[in-house]
Protein backbone atom coordinates (compact mmCIF):
# COMPACT_ATOMS: atom_id res chain seq x y z
CA UNK A 1 0.00 0.00 0.00
CA UNK A 2 0.78 3.58 -0.52
CA UNK A 3 2.34 5.72 2.36
CA UNK A 4 -0.02 8.44 3.34
CA UNK A 5 0.98 12.27 2.06
CA UNK A 6 1.85 14.22 5.02
CA UNK A 7 1.89 18.19 5.10
CA UNK A 8 4.88 19.40 5.43
CA UNK A 9 5.68 20.75 9.19
CA UNK A 10 6.52 24.30 8.35
CA UNK A 11 2.86 24.39 7.81
CA UNK A 12 1.86 23.26 10.58
CA UNK A 13 3.94 26.05 12.72
CA UNK A 14 2.40 28.78 10.76
CA UNK A 15 0.81 31.62 12.42
CA UNK A 16 -2.50 31.81 12.25
CA UNK A 17 -2.91 34.61 15.12
CA UNK A 18 -5.99 36.29 14.18
CA UNK A 19 -7.48 34.15 11.37
CA UNK A 20 -10.98 32.61 11.77
CA UNK A 21 -11.70 29.09 10.89
CA UNK A 22 -15.14 27.14 10.54
CA UNK A 23 -15.02 23.87 11.17
CA UNK A 24 -18.14 21.38 10.46
CA UNK A 25 -18.44 18.29 12.51
CA UNK A 26 -15.03 19.60 14.21
CA UNK A 27 -15.67 16.91 17.96
CA UNK A 28 -14.53 13.71 16.09
CA UNK A 29 -12.74 11.93 13.82
CA UNK A 30 -10.49 14.49 10.89
CA UNK A 31 -12.24 17.59 12.34
CA UNK A 32 -11.37 17.17 15.71
CA UNK A 33 -7.41 16.98 14.37
CA UNK A 34 -7.91 20.09 12.29
CA UNK A 35 -9.56 21.90 15.27
CA UNK A 36 -6.88 21.18 17.60
CA UNK A 37 -4.14 21.99 14.96
CA UNK A 38 -5.56 25.17 13.71
CA UNK A 39 -5.76 26.58 17.88
CA UNK A 40 -2.24 25.14 18.04
CA UNK A 41 -1.54 27.96 15.35
CA UNK A 42 -3.49 30.78 17.28
CA UNK A 43 -6.25 30.65 15.33
CA UNK A 44 -9.75 31.43 16.56
CA UNK A 45 -11.85 28.05 15.30
CA UNK A 46 -15.44 27.26 15.63
CA UNK A 47 -16.31 24.15 16.05
CA UNK A 48 -19.46 23.36 14.91
CA UNK A 49 -21.45 19.75 15.78
CA UNK A 50 -24.79 18.39 16.47
CA UNK A 51 -24.37 17.41 19.94
CA UNK A 52 -23.28 20.76 21.76
CA UNK A 53 -22.31 18.60 24.64
CA UNK A 54 -19.52 16.59 22.79
CA UNK A 55 -18.06 19.43 20.97
CA UNK A 56 -17.70 21.41 24.57
CA UNK A 57 -16.13 18.68 26.65
CA UNK A 58 -13.72 18.51 23.51
CA UNK A 59 -13.02 22.16 23.40
CA UNK A 60 -12.13 21.69 27.74
CA UNK A 61 -9.97 18.83 26.82
CA UNK A 62 -7.97 21.28 23.96
CA UNK A 63 -8.02 24.12 26.66
CA UNK A 64 -6.15 21.59 29.15
CA UNK A 65 -3.29 21.04 26.77
CA UNK A 66 -3.65 24.19 25.17
CA UNK A 67 -4.95 27.27 27.68
CA UNK A 68 -4.54 29.93 24.84
CA UNK A 69 -6.44 28.15 22.58
CA UNK A 70 -9.54 29.56 21.29
CA UNK A 71 -12.47 27.61 20.48
CA UNK A 72 -15.71 28.30 20.00
CA UNK A 73 -18.51 25.48 20.13
CA UNK A 74 -22.01 26.18 17.96
CA UNK A 75 -24.93 23.89 17.27
CA UNK A 76 -25.31 22.93 13.48
CA UNK A 77 -27.17 20.08 12.25
CA UNK A 78 -26.96 19.75 8.16
CA UNK A 79 -29.79 17.67 8.46
CA UNK A 80 -31.91 20.39 9.04
CA UNK A 81 -31.69 23.50 7.18
CA UNK A 82 -33.27 26.03 9.77
CA UNK A 83 -30.41 24.84 12.51
CA UNK A 84 -27.87 25.55 9.00
CA UNK A 85 -29.17 29.57 8.85
CA UNK A 86 -29.34 29.50 12.62
CA UNK A 87 -25.54 29.06 12.56
CA UNK A 88 -24.66 30.89 10.26
CA UNK A 89 -26.90 34.03 11.89
CA UNK A 90 -24.67 33.35 15.47
CA UNK A 91 -21.37 33.47 13.05
CA UNK A 92 -21.61 36.05 11.45
CA UNK A 93 -22.52 37.85 14.55
CA UNK A 94 -19.93 37.40 16.22
CA UNK A 95 -17.19 37.64 12.97
CA UNK A 96 -17.40 39.98 10.36
CA UNK A 97 -14.72 38.32 8.93
CA UNK A 98 -14.14 34.68 8.43
CA UNK A 99 -10.32 33.21 6.77
CA UNK A 100 -11.03 29.37 6.15
CA UNK A 101 -14.33 27.22 5.87
CA UNK A 102 -13.64 23.23 6.63
CA UNK A 103 -16.74 21.81 5.34
CA UNK A 104 -15.88 18.28 6.82
CA UNK A 105 -19.06 16.51 8.81
CA UNK A 106 -20.33 13.72 6.85
CA UNK A 107 -22.41 10.38 6.95
CA UNK A 108 -21.89 7.61 4.86
CA UNK A 109 -23.72 4.33 3.67
CA UNK A 110 -27.24 5.42 6.11
CA UNK A 111 -29.99 3.77 5.71
CA UNK A 112 -33.08 5.11 3.54
CA UNK A 113 -34.18 8.18 5.61
CA UNK A 114 -35.13 11.87 5.23
CA UNK A 115 -33.77 15.26 6.50
CA UNK A 116 -36.08 17.63 8.15
CA UNK A 117 -36.29 18.71 4.94
CA UNK A 118 -37.20 15.60 3.26
CA UNK A 119 -33.72 15.47 0.99
CA UNK A 120 -32.24 12.42 0.86
CA UNK A 121 -30.12 12.20 4.18
CA UNK A 122 -27.08 11.96 2.47
CA UNK A 123 -26.89 14.01 -0.18
CA UNK A 124 -29.24 16.69 2.17
CA UNK A 125 -26.45 16.37 5.14
CA UNK A 126 -23.54 16.00 2.88
CA UNK A 127 -24.03 18.45 0.47
CA UNK A 128 -27.67 20.11 0.76
CA UNK A 129 -26.60 21.39 4.09
CA UNK A 130 -22.73 22.64 3.33
CA UNK A 131 -24.47 24.56 0.38
CA UNK A 132 -26.16 26.33 1.82
CA UNK A 133 -23.97 26.92 5.13
CA UNK A 134 -21.16 27.93 2.30
CA UNK A 135 -23.75 30.29 0.76
CA UNK A 136 -24.89 32.23 3.93
CA UNK A 137 -21.28 32.36 5.22
CA UNK A 138 -19.69 33.92 1.50
CA UNK A 139 -19.94 37.43 2.57
CA UNK A 140 -17.76 36.92 5.65
CA UNK A 141 -15.32 35.12 3.41
CA UNK A 142 -14.88 37.62 1.26
CA UNK A 143 -14.06 40.48 4.32
CA UNK A 144 -11.75 37.62 5.00
CA UNK A 145 -9.56 37.01 1.58
CA UNK A 146 -7.23 35.57 1.00
CA UNK A 147 -9.79 32.97 2.71
CA UNK A 148 -10.36 29.29 1.72
CA UNK A 149 -13.31 26.79 1.56
CA UNK A 150 -12.56 23.35 1.73
CA UNK A 151 -15.04 20.47 0.93
CA UNK A 152 -14.43 17.15 2.06
CA UNK A 153 -15.53 14.95 -0.68
CA UNK A 154 -14.21 10.86 -1.12
CA UNK A 155 -12.60 9.08 -3.51
CA UNK A 156 -15.69 6.95 -3.56
CA UNK A 157 -17.08 9.80 -5.38
CA UNK A 158 -15.37 7.59 -8.74
CA UNK A 159 -16.75 4.57 -7.36
CA UNK A 160 -18.34 3.47 -4.49
CA UNK A 161 -18.18 -0.38 -3.57
CA UNK A 162 -19.22 -0.78 -7.18
CA UNK A 163 -21.45 2.18 -7.50
CA UNK A 164 -20.78 4.36 -9.96
CA UNK A 165 -20.15 8.36 -8.71
CA UNK A 166 -23.20 10.26 -10.50
CA UNK A 167 -25.53 13.05 -10.03
CA UNK A 168 -28.90 11.76 -10.74
CA UNK A 169 -30.55 14.53 -11.71
CA UNK A 170 -33.92 12.91 -12.28
CA UNK A 171 -33.81 11.56 -8.98
CA UNK A 172 -32.06 13.00 -6.17
CA UNK A 173 -33.73 11.96 -3.67
CA UNK A 174 -35.06 8.43 -4.44
CA UNK A 175 -38.59 8.85 -4.81
CA UNK A 176 -39.19 6.85 -8.12
CA UNK A 177 -36.44 4.45 -7.32
CA UNK A 178 -34.85 1.56 -4.88
CA UNK A 179 -33.02 3.10 -2.48
CA UNK A 180 -29.01 2.33 -2.81
CA UNK A 181 -27.06 3.44 0.20
CA UNK A 182 -23.90 3.13 -1.81
CA UNK A 183 -24.62 4.93 -4.89
CA UNK A 184 -26.39 7.26 -2.38
CA UNK A 185 -22.85 8.20 -1.00
CA UNK A 186 -21.11 8.41 -4.17
CA UNK A 187 -23.62 10.96 -5.60
CA UNK A 188 -23.14 12.98 -2.32
CA UNK A 189 -19.22 13.39 -2.38
CA UNK A 190 -19.47 13.71 -6.35
CA UNK A 191 -21.36 16.66 -5.31
CA UNK A 192 -19.36 18.06 -2.79
CA UNK A 193 -16.14 17.72 -5.37
CA UNK A 194 -18.86 19.59 -8.02
CA UNK A 195 -19.86 22.21 -5.82
CA UNK A 196 -16.26 23.08 -4.93
CA UNK A 197 -15.36 23.70 -8.72
CA UNK A 198 -18.71 25.64 -8.96
CA UNK A 199 -17.79 28.14 -6.60
CA UNK A 200 -13.84 28.44 -7.83
CA UNK A 201 -16.04 29.79 -11.25
CA UNK A 202 -18.21 32.09 -9.36
CA UNK A 203 -15.32 33.54 -6.75
CA UNK A 204 -12.80 34.09 -9.32
CA UNK A 205 -10.94 37.27 -8.42
CA UNK A 206 -12.49 37.90 -5.13
CA UNK A 207 -9.57 35.97 -3.19
CA UNK A 208 -11.71 33.51 -1.83
CA UNK A 209 -10.52 29.54 -3.10
CA UNK A 210 -12.26 26.93 -2.51
CA UNK A 211 -11.00 23.06 -3.29
CA UNK A 212 -12.39 20.01 -2.69
CA UNK A 213 -10.56 16.60 -0.99
CA UNK A 214 -10.16 13.01 -0.21
CA UNK A 215 -8.95 12.51 3.54
CA UNK A 216 -8.09 8.67 2.92
CA UNK A 217 -10.35 5.92 4.44
CA UNK A 218 -9.61 6.95 8.05
CA UNK A 219 -10.78 5.28 11.19
CA UNK A 220 -13.66 7.05 12.37
CA UNK A 221 -17.27 6.37 13.24
CA UNK A 222 -17.88 7.10 9.99
CA UNK A 223 -17.97 3.54 9.37
CA UNK A 224 -21.25 3.01 11.99
CA UNK A 225 -23.70 1.90 9.07
CA UNK A 226 -21.63 0.29 7.20
CA UNK A 227 -19.17 -1.85 9.75
CA UNK A 228 -20.36 -2.94 13.38
CA UNK A 229 -18.05 -1.27 16.27
CA UNK A 230 -16.89 -4.73 18.18
CA UNK A 231 -15.63 -5.94 14.18
CA UNK A 232 -13.81 -2.84 13.67
CA UNK A 233 -12.02 -3.02 16.88
CA UNK A 234 -11.10 -7.02 16.33
CA UNK A 235 -10.34 -6.14 13.01
CA UNK A 236 -8.17 -3.33 13.24
CA UNK A 237 -4.74 -4.66 12.23
CA UNK A 238 -5.92 -6.23 9.71
CA UNK A 239 -7.83 -3.25 8.08
CA UNK A 240 -4.79 -0.90 8.82
CA UNK A 241 -2.64 -3.37 6.36
CA UNK A 242 -5.33 -3.01 3.70
CA UNK A 243 -4.90 0.57 4.26
CA UNK A 244 -6.72 2.58 6.69
CA UNK A 245 -5.12 5.22 8.35
CA UNK A 246 -5.37 7.37 11.65
CA UNK A 247 -7.58 10.09 11.95
CA UNK A 248 -4.46 12.62 12.21
CA UNK A 249 -2.90 11.04 8.81
CA UNK A 250 -7.06 11.79 7.20
CA UNK A 251 -6.50 15.32 8.48
CA UNK A 252 -2.98 16.08 6.52
CA UNK A 253 -4.81 16.59 3.26
CA UNK A 254 -7.64 18.92 4.62
CA UNK A 255 -4.67 20.56 6.54
CA UNK A 256 -2.69 20.86 3.58
CA UNK A 257 -5.45 22.55 1.57
CA UNK A 258 -6.17 24.78 4.76
CA UNK A 259 -2.79 25.86 4.97
CA UNK A 260 -0.46 25.57 1.64
CA UNK A 261 0.86 28.85 -0.23
CA UNK A 262 0.26 26.80 -3.64
CA UNK A 263 -3.18 26.01 -3.41
CA UNK A 264 -4.46 29.33 -4.39
CA UNK A 265 -3.10 28.35 -8.15
CA UNK A 266 -5.30 25.19 -8.45
CA UNK A 267 -8.74 26.40 -7.50
CA UNK A 268 -11.66 24.06 -8.00
CA UNK A 269 -9.28 21.67 -7.69
CA UNK A 270 -9.43 17.82 -5.84
CA UNK A 271 -6.92 17.19 -3.84
CA UNK A 272 -6.51 13.14 -2.49
CA UNK A 273 -4.92 11.20 -0.06
CA UNK A 274 -4.35 7.38 -0.67
CA UNK A 275 -7.30 5.70 -1.84
CA UNK A 276 -9.40 3.59 -4.38
CA UNK A 277 -10.26 4.14 -7.37
CA UNK A 278 -10.74 3.01 -10.90
CA UNK A 279 -7.21 4.00 -12.24
CA UNK A 280 -5.22 2.27 -9.96
CA UNK A 281 -2.55 5.13 -10.74
CA UNK A 282 -4.69 7.49 -8.58
CA UNK A 283 -4.61 5.26 -5.80
CA UNK A 284 -1.10 6.91 -4.14
CA UNK A 285 -3.07 10.16 -3.91
CA UNK A 286 -2.24 13.96 -5.75
CA UNK A 287 -1.80 17.42 -4.01
CA UNK A 288 -4.00 17.73 -6.59
CA UNK A 289 -5.59 15.14 -8.11
CA UNK A 290 -7.09 14.64 -11.38
CA UNK A 291 -10.06 12.60 -10.79
CA UNK A 292 -10.95 9.51 -13.25
CA UNK A 293 -14.53 10.16 -12.99
CA UNK A 294 -15.79 11.95 -16.11
CA UNK A 295 -18.40 13.23 -14.36
CA UNK A 296 -16.04 15.00 -11.99
CA UNK A 297 -15.24 17.39 -15.31
CA UNK A 298 -18.36 17.88 -16.42
CA UNK A 299 -19.06 21.56 -16.58
CA UNK A 300 -22.89 21.27 -17.68
CA UNK A 301 -23.34 19.10 -14.28
CA UNK A 302 -21.37 21.69 -12.31
CA UNK A 303 -24.03 24.63 -13.54
CA UNK A 304 -27.09 22.27 -13.33
CA UNK A 305 -26.12 21.33 -9.48
CA UNK A 306 -25.92 24.50 -8.64
CA UNK A 307 -29.04 25.73 -9.91
CA UNK A 308 -30.69 22.19 -8.47
CA UNK A 309 -29.21 23.07 -5.25
CA UNK A 310 -30.75 26.46 -4.72
CA UNK A 311 -34.01 25.63 -5.87
CA UNK A 312 -33.93 22.73 -3.02
CA UNK A 313 -32.84 25.22 -0.18
CA UNK A 314 -35.08 28.12 -1.46
CA UNK A 315 -38.18 25.22 -1.65
CA UNK A 316 -37.53 24.97 2.14
CA UNK A 317 -36.95 28.45 3.33
CA UNK A 318 -39.40 29.12 5.92
CA UNK A 319 -42.60 30.50 4.83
Amino acid sequence: MAKPLLCPPELLQTDLTGRVLVVTGGNGGIGWVCVKQFAKQGATVVLACRRLEAGEQQAAEARRELPDAHIEVRRLDLADLSSVRAFAQEVLAAHDAIHGLLNNAGVMNTPAGKTADGFEMQLGTNHLGHFLLTKLLLPALKNGAPSRIVNVSSCFHDKAMGREGKIFFDDLNYKERKYDGWEAYAQSKLANLLHARGLAQRLEGSGVTAVSVHPGWVRTDLTRHSMPKFFAAIATPLLKLAGMIEPWEGAQTSLYAMLAPEVPDHPGEYYSQTGVYRDRSCNAGGWPLHSPNPAAHDDAAVDRLWDVSEHLIESASPA
